[in-house]
């Protein structure tokens, strides 16, 4: 049997985030296209000689971006909405890039989740377009890899089925197939004749819920790819959950499949043990967790493999992680301060491709002895008995609306942000040398509280209804939360890509969560000592730390969850007793966590909605709880979202406001909500206009007593003059409404 060792894919982001910097320079104007372009030459070589020297047999091309994979997808077939036509007579990089973070009159496309993580992806929309062929960027990096490292790679690129899945605009599925697979094949042909004997075609949307015509659609689209192959061969590559319609789609026409025996265990295993597999085809088992970082029982990874060839005979095998390597940090050694015990349980993109290894070698050669690599640390789980009382309000929601409107007396349309404003260079800076300790904790803490007084009188000036602190404390808010409590570990550069050019570093639970101090009081309680409008509290939640987060494996999650959920409760006991009238809990990763098949919903809801009114039950009827999410498809989650009994939402809808207004339509919302009028993911400045006329679209489907205004996110990552013109545009709009409410005009 011939074994070979392989990648989905792996990250691009660079140990130090290299691939980050390159493009925030870049866009900054700092740099030139030319060497902008070398640099990321550069990033792509060495990241294929890394995997060289850790011993990956097949390395992958293609896993590569200049921003997002969808979009780089929807670029090279031409699929470019027409509202980007002034932008067209730029360079290809400039439109490229005009979609992803918007231009002038051209806002960006609409971004949402990646499957069920926590990477965003632009979603493709068709307008009706010719599709043609742009730039075959797979070929010139096929070549690269070749003339550059004398490596033949295997490329990768989204297949057609979950491109077109996951793209919007379109009426027919059929229609845009018939433009888009001439294309695929062309682009796999000109990879073949150039010496590629592998095509990666990713097909992650064949793990979710199926129905008869879908999967007649797949066999028709891989019919037709086949048809026009003449030579090489395709992988057809799955991931995040098992294979949907397993005895069907194992018989679609391609030369290899990819099974994720991690996520999709069960369901991949139960399913081969009923039908088999094609003898004639590979198999590229996935077989070490690509979204987690705890190293694997090697032991128990290759009595898997060994039950897995037991069900079929094979004449080559590939082994690989579970999914793209993308979704874990970049390599473990970079961690010189983590207590050795933690370090020693972690494995990140290196380390899986040298657990990959080992499993290959051990089958390769007979007597070689594998580690089991268990848990060195083993912590106690310290057990809390919950009554049901824990988990409601004292009061159902129309008498605290009455209530908290009384207490605050804030006008139609109130206006807020969602938490964070800019962190400038001074900010990072002087936190950088307060973490060096170059400045005292006294010195820091006077910088934080001066920049906090500062935007508490920018709020003021913008007449704001709602203030915030601003968060000048926080790095990220996970990250910040794993810093105060008890359970977790933090690491130096075990950063991972949310969206675009942002990454974060998620904090490492590995113990139990338990509450120490008050972690938010001492900034919330200062800032509202500066002003006589409330502030609010803000707190992120415990699914959304728990979601963010990479979380001990040894226990289920949702005690995991529960334990987050009663150290937050703590924290906003804190909070009221203090005299914080708003407390907002965020939860933007909630929806994420959901598994991806609806039929398995209802066990994740069970726990992960009651953990979140855990955390938020305990306050009087006069303390408004407020929650906010982050882009996500929420067409079909408005009752979950409804079951948090929070007092109001606000939920990231600029890039698909008309989309929410509609599933508004089909199930009304009856709690207080903001629906966010501006994107904050944009460098561009929406006019007022444009936000009046969201906020008047929002009064279809809402009260008038139920709206208010507010960005789709924070304001962290935006510069200080966007973010105050902005919300100088949005606060007018708010009074401009109020005027015509008032003149009956509306």
């Amino acid at each position: 049997m011939k074994w070979t060792r392989t990648v989905i894919g792996y990250p691009y982001i660079g140990e130090d985030r290299e691939w980050k910097r390159c493009l925030e320079a870049f866009w900054r104007g700092e740099v030139s296209e030319e060497t902008f372009l070398d640099q990321l030459k550069q990033i792509r070589l060495s990241r294929l000689k890394r995997q060289m020297e850790l011993g990956i047999d097949v390395m992958t091309v293609g896993d590569f971006t200049l921003y997002d994979r969808m979009l780089d997808t929807a670029f090279m077939f031409g699929m470019i909405p027409a509202r980007y036509s002034d932008v067209s007579r730029l360079s290809n990089l400039s439109l490229y890039y005009a979609m992803a973070r918007g231009e002038k009159g051209a806002v960006a496309c609409e971004m949402t989740k990646w499957f069920n993580t926590n990477y965003h992806y632009i979603v493709p929309e068709y307008d009706g377009q010719e599709l043609y062929i742009t730039n075959n960027r797979l070929l010139d990096w096929f070549k690269e890899a070749r003339d550059e490292l004398g490596v033949v790679t295997k490329p990768t690129m989204i297949g057609p089925y979950t491109f077109i899945k996951l793209a919007k605009g379109y009426d027919d599925w059929e229609a845009l197939a018939e433009q888009l697979i001439p294309l695929y094949s062309q682009v796999i042909a000109e990879l073949i004749k150039e010496g590629a004997e592998w095509v990666q075609l990713e097909e992650p949307a064949l793990v979710l819920t199926l129905d008869e015509e879908e999967v007649a659609f797949v066999k028709s689209i891989y019919e037709k790819l086949a048809a026009e192959k003449t030579a090489g061969n395709i992988m057809l590559q799955t991931y995040f959950e098992g294979l949907s319609v397993y005895e069907e789609l194992i018989h679609l026409p391609v030369d290899g499949i990819g099974l994720d025996f991690v996520s999709g265990y069960l369901q991949n295993m139960t399913s081969m043990k009923q039908f088999g597999f094609p003898a004639e085809k590979v198999l590229a088992i996935g077989i070490v967790d690509g979204r987690n970082i705890w190293k694997a029982d090697l032991v128990e990874k290759a009595e898997l493999i060994q039950s897995i060839l037991g069900v079929f005979k094979a004449a080559e095998v590939w082994v690989q992680p579970s999914c793209s390597l993308q979704h874990v940090p970049v390599s473990a050694s970079t961690e010189q301060k983590m207590d050795g015990n933690i370090k020693g349980l972690l494995a990140f993109a290196d380390e899986k491709i040298k657990e990959i290894d080992q499993l290959v070698t051990y089958f390769e050669k007979p007597g070689i002895v594998l580690g089991g690599n268990r848990r060195a640390v083993q912590p106690a789980v310290t057990g809390v008995t919950l009554e049901s009382e824990d988990f409601k309000r004292s009061s159902p929601y129309p008498v605290r609306r009455d209530i908290q409107a009384q207490k605050l007396n804030l006008p139609i349309f109130p206006t807020t942000t969602i938490g964070s404003f800019p962190q400038s260079k001074e900010v990072k800076e002087t936190r950088k040398a307060w973490r060096n300790k170059i400045i005292s904790d006294e010195s820091y803490e006077a910088f934080i509280a001066r920049e906090t007084e500062r935007w508490i009188r920018i709020q003021e000036d913008l007449e704001l209804d709602v203030l915030v602190h601003g968060e000048f404390e926080r790095t990220d808010m996970v990250e910040y939360f794993g810093e105060k409590l008890d359970g977790f570990a933090l690491s130096e550069k075990a950063w991972v890509v949310s969206y675009g050019s942002r990454c974060v570093k998620p904090p490492i639970i590995y113990g139990d969560v338990k509450w120490l101090e008050p972690m938010t009081l001492k900034e919330t309680a200062a800032a509202q000592a500066m002003t006589e409008k409330p502030v609010k509290g803000m707190l992120t939640g415990p699914v959304t730390i728990l979601n963010w987060s990479f979380v001990r494996d040894d226990i289920p999650r949702k005690d995991v969850a529960n334990q987050l959920a009663l150290a937050l409760r703590k924290e906003i006991d804190c909070l009221e007793q203090a005299g914080i009238t708003i407390i907002q809990v965020d939860e933007p990763a909630l929806r994420e966590g959901l598994p991806l098949r609806m039929v398995d919903w209802q066990e994740y809801l069970t726990w992960a909605i009651p953990s979140f009114r855990l955390a938020t039950s305990g306050v009087q009827d006069e303390t408004q709880i407020h929650t906010h999410m982050c882009y996500c498809d929420f067409h079909d989650f408005v009752k979950p979202i409804e079951a948090l009994d929070v007092d109001v939402i606000s939920i990231e809808t600029s890039r698909s406001h008309g989309e929410f207004i509609q599933s508004l339509q089909h199930t009304p919302y009856e709690k207080g909500i903001g629906l966010g009028v501006y994107d904050i993911h944009s460098p561009r400045i929406p006019s007022t206009e444009e936000m009046l006329e969201i906020m008047q679209d929002s009064l279809e489907v809402l009260e008038l007593s139920q709206f208010w205004v507010n960005p789709d996110c924070g304001l962290k990552t935006r510069r200080e003059e966007e973010t105050v013109a902005s919300l100088r545009h949005m606060v007018s709009a708010a009074k401009q409404l109020r005027s015509f409410i008032k003149m009956r005009q509306y």
